[in-house]
């Protein structure tokens, strides 16, 4: 997958995808019904995604809590899995931000990118203040010379597959729920970090990562899967992974760490991508080092259980 991110300095054999418009967060179910109808509407183009980093309500709101799935690089990880062929990642900047619906999509998308089709979202909106619709854009294509499908709000059930919904589910700790929105597991992405190491000296050494810049999933232990996509130790583990401050060590920034079963190596610096599959159990703050390790067995011994029929 090529990424792009000028959409002044995009070269001529990149131009004419057929393109999906969004902000693709979490890459859910949603997300990839609206690739597959600009894969149908345009067989014979590139597939494409236009998307923007950092996401618009970060740009316009960035004290806001963190509310992300998925950090940049593990949104474009996961469109290459499923085929997208290139990558439109603009800057939102005050430029871009500043310009009208029509000046979009004519600087944008047609002069700029040179989109032969665009799929966007029944509740798309665009430009300046949002003041672009679905159906305004569907009136640019028409006069610019690039054509544009609507595709209609997904659900699952009653509910509207949505990143906000997904975000319900993992703050309530039912990463089911989620799964059945995104259609795949939750995963946080990142590097192992270099921690305090406090879970190797009670026998249970665990990969830390930062959640920093995403939606935090409810605090607590969680039955896990994790990929060890880079280094010597590439493959897929089962675990338990812990999510928050760990209250019995003092006030820490929040972040994941995580136990992988039957594991003997270094992880430190490797890429790794962890799955929510259960939650098991809030964040405590134990009397006692013996009562914490006691719990920990048992948060084990359930993880594999539930590991081993998922």
């Amino acid at each position: 997958m090529r990424i792009f991110r000028d959409h002044r300095r995009i070269p001529e054999d990149a131009r004419g995808a057929s393109a999906a418009i969004g902000n693709f967060d979490g890459v859910h179910r949603g997300h990839r019904s609206v690739l597959e109808i600009a894969r149908e509407a345009a067989p014979d183009a590139p597939l494409g995604v236009l998307t923007f980093e950092p996401h618009p309500r970060e740009y316009f709101a960035p004290d806001a809590p963190p509310f992300r799935l998925t950090s940049a690089a593990a949104r474009a990880s996961r469109l290459q899995k499923i085929g997208v062929e290139t990558l439109f990642e603009l800057p939102f900047d005050a430029a871009l931000a500043s310009l009208s619906p029509e000046a979009f999509a004519q600087d944008v998308l047609a002069d700029g990118l040179g989109l032969a089709h665009a799929v966007v979202g029944a509740d798309f909106c665009f430009g300046k203040g949002r003041a672009g619709t679905a159906d305004d854009l569907k009136a640019f294509g028409a006069k610019m010379g690039f054509g544009v499908t609507i595709a209609p709000l997904m659900k699952a059930g009653d509910r509207q597959v949505s990143s906000t919904a997904i975000r319900r589910a993992l703050s309530e700790g039912r990463p089911r729920a989620a799964q059945d929105l995104l259609g795949h597991w939750h995963r946080i992405e990142g590097p192992v970090l270099h921690g305090e190491k406090r879970g190797r000296d009670l026998g249970y050494p665990t990969a830390n990562m930062s959640i920093d810049g995403l939606h935090p999933p409810r605090f607590g232990v969680y039955a896990v899967f994790a990929d060890v996509l880079t280094g010597p130790h590439t493959g897929t583990y089962r675990g338990a992974a812990s999510i928050g401050v760990r209250p019995m060590f003092g006030e820490n920034q929040a972040n994941i760490e995580t136990f992988l079963f039957d594991f003997k190596g270094d992880l430190y610096g490797a890429q790794v991508s962890v799955a929510l599959v259960e939650f098991l159990r809030p964040e405590e703050n134990f009397d006692s080092l013996d009562a914490l390790i006691t719990q920990m067995e048992d948060d084990c011994a359930r993880a594999r259980a539930i590991l081993e029929a998922a």
